[in-house]
């Protein structure tokens, strides 16, 4: 059977994807060793000549991405029953393009096009004891819209339903016909938090189909920008589950520390969320050898107060005690749902696309994967905590090696009628974009792949069984994107 496969950042002529017959792709699908290959997208790729069904295979052992195809009509059997990490998928084909996944067991919109918002249906759980909760669409302060419909006996939750995709976006609609001018700030507020993760995910799209090489400097300038955006978000949620426990110490800590690392960032490039300093073909912003220095030292600074802070939620019996056991994802659950990043690896799966996928500066130089077996609260408060300290070394060990260097390469116009990948572990997990050019070499379809979108599931998972008032803590411990799931 035909085969193409491709390495992360890489690139493909539409021309040499091998379009399979219907059940010879299904097959290959569903005979996936999830330990060790997952679907990292699959959409639907509309044409003059028909519609295709494209899937990306994303094989971790060897670092490979694997292309396939197969022609569908107005349907196409549905693979969620039997692969349930791809519902999410053939919901967003049916929502996008009216195309049939026949047989998917929950067919219901991923958000609410056309202005049907609230119009989804929600499983109901019947007995004389069960009540419903509901929380949102509409939260407090400056948190995007969600719904949560609890279906309870009592205080345990039986079922947890999420709706999102409340603000009907249009993001990926809007990126065709680019890249241009614009594309960089549409990516760049896609998720506010991950604004370097989309960006730079984006950028090596926009150098694969130009055959454009950064220079190695600016390479590494990316790396750390990344690990900076992981450090400040990992250190805001960490004093985000102490408050969400009841331990106000830690959380005003950690509080005001990811503000400290933010201006890390803003040092650089004069916007705390990194806008700006990772463009297509390089870095926006230099980071000078004085500049260097004086990072190096104020993040010093920075973990010496924060190993202080999360010391006092490790020695605090009560805290511990209230984190252990709540909301837990096991291993074999978090495969077969496709889980990714910090929940992944918390419920011991070595996901991680620096590892699995290196592109750029990880290629060159490692950061350790940090995972934990327990699948609970205490278990994705651990691997933060991990992650954060291991990227603050790299951090410290290249900030001096990225001075002095050219910051940019002029890129050039993108190749026709390609498809090109690109794959980058944001703070919450893998970031996904793929990218289909027309013949002018503009793109015709632009999918992004946020690592919510493969993550909403597991919350709703985590909350069966548990008390309702374990929810704030549970939703927090994996501090999902709702903006990006909207798209």
């Amino acid at each position: 059977m035909p085969q193409l496969s491709v390495a992360n950042g890489g690139v493909v002529r539409l021309a040499d994807i091998p379009v399979l017959p219907g059940e010879a792709f299904r097959q290959q699908l569903l005979g996936l060793d999830s330990a060790d290959s997952r679907v990292a997208a699959l959409f639907l790729h509309p044409s003059a000549d028909g519609n295709y069904l494209t899937a990306l295979v994303a094989h971790g052992p060897t670092g490979l991405f694997e292309i396939m195809a197969t022609e569908v009509g107005q349907s196409f059997p549905s693979l969620t029953a039997a692969l349930p990490s791809v519902h999410w998928f053939e919901r967003d084909i049916y929502e996008q393009s009216g195309v049939l996944p026949a047989g998917h067991p929950w067919l219901k919109p991923n958000r609410f096009p056309g202005g049907d918002a609230g119009s989804a249906d929600t499983f109901v759980v019947h007995g004389s004891e069960i009540h419903e909760v509901a929380v949102g669409p509409i939260h407090a302060g400056v948190i995007e819209p969600g719904h949560f419909r609890f279906q309870c006996r009592g205080e345990e939750v039986m079922h947890l339903e999420v709706s999102l995709g409340f603000q009907h976006r249009g993001v990926e609609e809007a990126l065709c016909g680019g890249p241009d001018k614009r594309t960089i700030h549409y990516l760049e507020t896609l998720a506010g938090d991950t604004s370097i993760g989309h960006a730079t995910a984006y950028a090596q799209i926009v150098e694969a189909l130009s055959e454009t090489a950064i220079p190695a400097s600016a390479e590494i300038g990316r790396a750390v920008a990344l690990e900076l955006e992981r450090m400040a978000n990992h250190a805001g949620d960490l004093g985000a589950l102490s408050g969400d426990a009841g331990y106000l110490p830690t959380a005003s800590y950690c509080g005001r520390i990811r503000g400290d690392l933010l201006n890390l960032t803003a040092e650089v490039c004069g916007n705390r969320f990194g806008r700006g300093w990772v463009v297509p073909g390089g870095l926006g912003f230099d980071i000078t050898a004085a500049m260097a220095a004086e990072l190096e030292n104020r993040l010093g600074t920075i973990m010496r107060d924060l190993t202080e802070a999360v010391d006092l939620l490790w020695d605090t019996p009560s805290v511990i005690a209230r984190l252990e056991g709540v909301g837990t994802v096991s291993r074999e659950t978090a495969q077969e749902i496709g889980l990714v990043g910090v929940a992944a690896r918390a419920s011991g799966l070595v996901r991680d696309a620096r590892y699995e996928f290196p592109h750029g500066a990880y290629r060159l130089t490692h950061v350790p994967v940090a995972t934990w077996e327990s699948g609970d609260v205490f278990a994705r408060a651990t691997v933060r905590w991990q992650e954060l300290q291991r990227s603050a070394e790299f951090v410290a060990t290249h900030l001096t090696t990225i001075t002095g260097g050219d910051l940019q390469t002029t890129v050039g116009s993108c190749c026709p009628d390609s498809l090109a990948i690109s794959m980058v572990e944001g703070w919450r997990g893998e970031i996904c974009h793929v990218a289909i050019t027309d013949r002018a070499g503009r793109f015709a379809q632009y999918k992004v792949y946020d690592p919510s979108i493969h993550n909403w599931l597991a919350v709703a998972l985590a909350l069966r069984g548990e008390q309702i008032s374990d929810f704030p803590l549970c939703n927090k411990s994996f501090n999902l994107s709702y903006c990006g799931h909207d798209l």
